[in-house]
């Protein structure tokens, strides 16, 4: 199946050189998934040509607020609302969680209770405990009306959506497996905006098994048994 990567941001260079873009790190999850990719950077306004140029989409996290006034957000929101229209199947990772929750009708914020870096434990439905690797502070606060609420953490209640048996979303990263994690907490970790009790818990944890490839079957088989 071949799927349209929307790439709403760019990971930081230090990232990118030792394992790859948000695309790249896609590709990695998805290995073996049977699908294949093509990329569009929406963040520098590269948008397909259509919803025919791919069978499915998939829109990536971003350092930007969905909320935050960018060129791209605007015409990204439209896509995503012919998307849904066309019942187009999708998923959605963090801010492409968010996204396609504002798109749609629901409310995204800066969470007050502050960010959430490194390995959480969420509960979603079929699932039971899944750890996965976050990095974010904006949440998806209000669900939109078609949405259902899959699974979240006292932290974070909507962690994750589903639209019908069309798009599925989530607000932590599959695809930031612990190595890339590790990474991430080298380059940015000493930035006085995250607590450091936060840092260094996140540190701590990065030894736990993290469920990445059980969410990566889960969203294979999702985009590839979507219907309207």
């Amino acid at each position: 199946m071949h799927i349209g990567i929307l790439q709403c941001g760019h990971a930081p260079e230090d990232v990118i050189a030792r394992h790859g873009d948000y695309d790249g790190l896609f590709a990695t999850l998805f290995d073996g998934q049977g699908l294949t990719f093509s990329t569009w950077d929406v963040v520098d306004m590269d948008f397909p040509p259509g919803l025919e140029a791919a069978e499915g989409w998939l829109v990536t996290g971003s350092k930007h607020g969905a909320y935050e006034d960018h060129a791209f957000i605007p015409p990204l929101e439209d896509f995503i609302r012919a998307a849904h229209a066309a019942r187009a199947p999708m998923v959605g990772i963090c801010f492409g969680h968010q996204i396609i929750a504002q798109a749609l009708g629901g409310r995204v914020e800066k969470f007050a209770g502050g960010w959430a870096v490194g390995r959480r434990t969420y509960t979603l439905d079929g699932m039971g405990e899944v750890a996965l690797n976050a990095w974010h502070q904006d949440q998806v606060l209000e669900v939109p009306p078609e949405a259902r609420v899959l699974g979240g953490n006292a932290f974070c209640a909507n962690a994750a959506l589903a639209y019908g048996r069309q798009i599925f979303t989530i607000q932590p990263h599959p695809e930031i497996s612990t190595p890339v994690l590790g990474t991430y907490l080298e380059v940015r970790g000493d930035d006085p905006i995250y607590e450091p009790a936060m840092i260094e818990e996140a540190r701590a944890t990065m030894a736990l098994p993290t469920h990445d490839a059980l969410l990566a079957a889960h969203m294979a088989r999702f985009l590839k048994e979507a219907r309207p």
